[in-house]
């Protein structure tokens, strides 16, 4: 997708496609996000987007590129939180022929590979002090050393930065540097949680369907079931239980025994008033599945019963005659 994605319009797409990663833009809080980025995009401003894990940071910051003035020139990521200090260092920054052991060449840094565009700096509330010392420096505009070398180097880069830490109490606690954290707050978006969107659960669980398998549909229990629940691992969570009911369902839809067991029954209420009996039970044993990850001899011991009982159990709640157990329960 190149362009505006006009997203005012009701009767537009609410697919983009942004670097190969695509977004399902239906709720009004997404859409109003992505206007935004259209905004933002268009400055030169250091962007920190935040939110919970899951909630598609990275899909945001791929769209900021995307409608930059900087869309032709290159596009760098790096997760900050997945190399060691001393390897994120060189990766970064580039070093020099024999800078340390197995440094048998010169190697350019991320920095330097993404001059001219953009570089996307994830996970930035997991780097440590020293780290932050130097990337702060590159920031305010500082030419920069490759590890071992004796030529600074310039960069044109545009920063931006994503986490789900909260970087003001990290500030407060010691473990950001309260410098650091305002240079990069130029401009902030903020993702929304899937909770706070179930329009957009409906469209993201068809689009992960289809994806995977095409021929089937959601019953409309299991649909009711995907958009009630909270989704503490946002998109991501809602992408494995499509691709994990899809793996178990029978027939040409999925029903409501196919999703994962946290899916499986609604949530408690905050009062167990007006829940019956069986409710309650019903919730402690697909509770204790969930929190087994489905080994239903685990949870049987949890919940101080048989595991012929538990087997027993989930059969009627599956509304089945048979010994079939759901495969979504077992793990």
């Amino acid at each position: 997708m190149h362009g505006h994605s006009n997203l005012t319009k009701e009767n537009d797409s609410h697919l983009c496609a942004f670097l190969g990663m695509t977004a399902v833009i239906r709720s009004t809080p997404m859409r109003q996000l992505m206007q935004t980025i259209e905004k933002v995009a268009k400055s030169n401003a250091i962007v920190l987007v935040t939110g919970e894990t899951g909630s598609g940071k990275e899909v945001v910051a791929r769209a900021i590129h995307h409608h930059s003035l900087r869309c032709a020139r290159p596009w760098i990521d790096v997760n900050c939180a997945a190399l060691p200090d001393h390897l994120l260092e060189s990766e970064l920054f580039g070093h020099e022929r024999g800078a340390f052991s197995g440094a048998d060449s010169m190697k350019q840094g991320l920095f330097e590979l993404a001059s001219g565009g953009t570089l996307f700096l994830d996970e930035i509330g997991e780097l440590d002090l020293k780290m932050q010392v130097k990337l702060l420096r590159v920031l305010d505009g500082a030419p920069y050393y490759r590890l071992g070398g004796t030529r600074k180097v310039s960069v044109d880069v545009r920063i931006i930065a994503a986490t789900n830490v909260d970087l003001r109490q990290a500030v407060e606690n010691g473990s950001f540097r309260r410098d650091l954290y305002h240079r990069l707050d130029q401009a902030r978006l903020e993702v929304p949680p899937l909770r706070s969107r179930p329009g957009d659960v409906e469209a993201l669980a068809h689009f992960f369907l289809q994806k995977e398998a095409a021929h089937l549909r959601f019953s409309p229990a299991a649909m009711e079931a995907l958009q009630s629940y909270s989704w503490p691992g946002n998109v991501r969570e809602l992408r494995n239980a499509v691709v994990k009911a899809a793996l178990v369902a029978e027939g040409d839809a999925i029903v409501l025994r196919d999703l994962p067991p946290a899916l499986y029954v609604a949530q408690p209420n905050s009062s167990s008033r007006g829940r019956t009996l069986e409710d309650l039970e019903q919730h402690a044993i697909l509770s204790a599945l969930s929190e087994t990850g489905g080994r239903q001899d685990r949870a049987a011991r949890l919940l101080g019963i048989s595991q012929r009982t538990l087997i027993r159990k989930l059969k009627i709640y599956n509304g089945q005659e048979t010994s079939r157990t759901p495969m979504a329960l077992v793990g």
